[in-house]
């Protein structure tokens, strides 16, 4: 090869390594530029303060906080006005961003009921009317747990209540008040909604139809079982199912005597006698004798 070649080709490789260098470091700085544009900080709505579950969320509840661009999560909003006066249908704890899947969806889209999302998957929520002795005096609040006591006539004796506790420690989804007519007025009735499985659910339908109901408020942390045997007035009176009948014992009547004459009254009956014989020798003596 000559001088001239050998130049020519030298250059050439040259240039060709030189320009790979050159698109190898143009993609590694668009990689970094897009990374940079990427980790940009974005402004998104979050969570001033904790937020709980079915609240109505207001507008000094939020505020705009700054989020990488790469970590945003899916439904956040960028406006405090797009999330006010929606209702979460999760916990919100504060800093957390305020996204869609957490808020109850917008009047007339499908699922836009709240209590839909309150109730846990295989479970019912069914709603009893109650008084304010029934309702524990207003006392109870969502996420209490209750007993539910029933008194109904006992089957087969109409005459005789019982009262049993048919369902236990059963959470409390929400509490209300419905309309209802009572002599021709409308009233205002307390309600509470508890969540159930179906079978529990059916029992709980049964005996508001057949009895009255009582709910007992259990202590947060109580989930033991009461083994209930149910109560009757026998019971609760005579500690036994039937009223235990108390025997009297009265004194035998007196023996029926006899009427006596009046004859025999003043003549007192003669009184028995003995004779007694007495020999000496040719000579016998007889002498009487009374007791």
């Amino acid at each position: 090869m000559t001088r001239p070649k050998a130049v020519i080709l030298v250059s050439v490789f040259a240039l060709f390594f030189a320009a790979m260098a050159a698109w190898l470091a143009y993609s590694f700085l668009q990689q970094e530029v897009k990374s940079a544009k990427a980790a940009q900080p974005q402004r998104i709505v979050v969570a001033a303060v904790d937020i709980p579950i079915g609240t109505a969320i207001t507008p000094a509840q939020l505020k705009v906080a700054s989020w990488p661009k790469d970590s945003i999560p899916p439904g956040s909003a960028r406006g405090i006005e797009a999330v006010a006066n929606r209702v979460a249908i999760r916990p919100i704890t504060g800093g957390d961003a305020v996204t869609e899947a957490k808020l109850k969806p917008r009047s007339g889209a499908p699922g836009a009921g709240f209590m839909t999302y309150v109730v846990p998957q295989g479970h019912r929520a069914v709603t009893v009317a109650v008084n304010e002795v029934a309702g524990v005096a207003g006392f109870l609040t969502p996420s209490d747990r209750v007993d539910v006591i029933v008194t109904t006539p006992v089957p087969g004796n109409e005459k005789e209540n019982i009262s049993k506790i048919v369902l236990e420690n059963v959470p409390i989804l929400a509490t209300g008040q419905v309309t209802d007519q009572k002599e021709g007025k409308p009233v205002v009735v307390p309600t509470v909604t508890l969540d159930l499985v179906p079978d529990d659910a059916e029992k709980l339908v049964l005996s508001a139809s057949k009895g009255s109901l009582q709910l007992l408020l259990r202590n947060i942390s109580d989930s033991s079982h009461v083994d209930s045997k149910g109560a009757t007035i026998g019971k609760v009176l005579y500690g036994s199912a039937l009223p235990v009948k108390v025997a009297t014992l009265h004194p035998p009547p007196p023996a029926k005597r006899e009427p006596r004459s009046a004859a025999a009254m003043r003549t007192p009956p003669p009184r028995p006698s003995y004779t007694l014989d007495i020999v000496r020798g040719t000579e016998k003596v007889s002498k009487q004798y009374a007791e």
